[in-house]
């Protein structure tokens, strides 16, 4: 058996894309997922199955999704050790004075290349920061995520794939979470 991590975007956001994380829980053990927990309203997933590739678990939740709630939900499938580098890999927490707050990690569907950053023509949105990290992008928001263009719209605009991003209290958790399974 292999643990992934579902990451859901756009669910339960003002309203929008409503599913209740039991009812969510219950379609993808009917779908032969087993040890499925969810982690907060916002569509983290943890599934165990047979199935070792993150592309096709996730290309199974969404579909499931979308017959059972009629949404399309984008989403990135992670593992263990994905999470592992961004405790080990994220340069803004080897700074100094970070706030904690102000740390984002955008998952993105496909590694990318190390020049990828340049697409992202980062410097129009300083002082905001990022690092590109394979399928990761370390993101260190100078005001908040709330206040900025240097969204997973433009992200994925950009570099034409898709994203979502989780503050680092969510990141941190869900590596916890993985630990513990």
């Amino acid at each position: 058996m292999t643990t992934h991590l579902a990451l859901l975007r756009g669910i339960n956001v003002s309203g929008h894309n409503m599913i209740k994380m039991e009812a969510l829980k219950t379609t993808l053990e009917a779908i032969g997922f087993q040890n499925v927990q969810t982690y907060i309203q916002s569509g983290n997933v943890f599934v165990d199955t047979d199935e070792e590739n993150p592309a096709a678990v996730g290309f199974k939740i969404k579909q499931e999704i979308f017959k059972v709630f009629g949404h399309e939900v984008p989403i990135v499938v992670i593992g263990k050790l994905d999470l592992e580098a961004c405790l080990n890999n994220n340069p803004f927490l080897k700074e100094k004075d970070f706030d904690i707050k102000k740390i984002y990690v955008a998952f993105v569907s496909t590694t990318l290349r190390s020049d990828s950053i340049n697409d992202l023509k980062i410097s129009q949105f300083k002082p905001d920061e990022a690092s590109i990290d394979g399928n990761k992008i370390y993101i260190k928001y100078a005001i908040g995520a709330g206040k900025t263009r240097f969204d997973q719209k433009y992200i994925e605009k950009k570099l034409n794939v898709t994203a979502t991003i989780r503050n680092w209290n969510t990141v941190t958790q869900l590596l916890q979470l993985f630990e513990e399974r």
